[in-house]
């Protein structure tokens, strides 16, 4: 499974990567742009590159600069003989955009490296799904919602709720895993942060991207599928298996209710993300 909780850690505090990757995160994501200075870029640029250069228990991403910009450029040209896990692109709102990127990290002595697109604008959400479905190596799409705010003139999730759920939709119908939600600034809220999180798990979201490992906990716990989520994908997979039924198209079960292939997959969803928060439990 894609990771669910990514951990940002800006790029010119290299003292902070081996922290974050020991923290609850399933994955660190070396920040290039908003947490870097421009003074700095540099410097954080070389520290992603030699991170990079050694091995990790977990997978490494990168967020650039807009590729439109000479950081962004330096970024990508530093990032093609040394691919992290991923690359996560700010700001995008086209598909040409990405298009070129991935031309730009093109390498062929190198494997593809799986591009994380962020839409931040009202453009970019509009262009959702040319986006999601402009390369082979679009791996997810996902909001910027601080930027998204500012362009749209809005604050709080439920001005945010047409945009997430065009994202969410956008991903689906280009076959990309369900998107991360975006960050939640605020530290002092983890309660606030569970709730928002709940609120986006009913859209569709599977996982938050953190800013600080105490994070985890809350999006942990609004992620977790609850006892009887669990029962009930269990029972549902068993008597699909028992009845052979999958090449049938639908069976009725004994409380009856209809089963079918895309009930089938909720449930092995279900029971994958249940696998997988097992290992993350702080």
């Amino acid at each position: 499974m894609d990771p669910l909780i990514p951990l940002y850690v800006p790029g010119d505090r290299p003292d902070r990567f081996d922290k974050a990757m020991h923290s609850p995160a399933d994955a660190i994501i070396i920040d290039l742009e908003d947490a870097v200075s421009a003074a700095h870029k540099d410097q954080a640029r070389a520290a992603a590159v030699a991170y990079l250069s050694r091995a990790h228990p977990k997978p490494v991403h990168v967020r650039i600069n807009h590729p439109a910009t000479p950081w962004g450029a330096a970024d990508l040209a530093a990032l093609r003989d040394t691919p992290p896990g991923a690359v996560r692109i700010p700001k995008l709102e086209s598909a040409a955009e990405v298009r070129a990127v991935a031309q730009a990290l093109a390498s062929p002595a190198q494997r593809a490296v799986g591009l994380v697109c962020l839409l931040e604008s009202a453009r970019g959400v509009e262009a959702a799904y040319e986006i999601a479905t402009a390369h082979p190596d679009v791996a997810a799409i996902g909001l910027g919602e601080a930027d998204l705010s500012g362009d749209l003139g809005v604050s709080g999730d439920e001005a945010l709720h047409y945009a997430r759920g065009r994202i969410v939709v956008a991903a689906r119908a280009a076959e990309l895993p369900p998107p991360l939600l975006s960050v939640f600034p605020d530290l002092a809220d983890p309660e606030g942060l569970h709730e928002s999180t709940l609120r986006g798990r009913a859209l569709g979201f599977l996982g938050r991207t953190l800013i600080h490992p105490r994070q985890a906990e809350p999006v942990l716990r609004a992620f977790a599928p609850r006892p009887a989520e669990v029962a009930a994908a269990e029972r549902l997979l068993d008597a699909l298996r028992d009845a052979e039924a999958l090449d049938g198209g639908t069976l009725v079960l004994p409380d009856g209710r209809f089963a079918d292939r895309a009930m089938a997959g909720a449930a092995r969803r279900t029971l994958a993300v249940r696998d997988a928060l097992v290992t993350l439990t702080p």
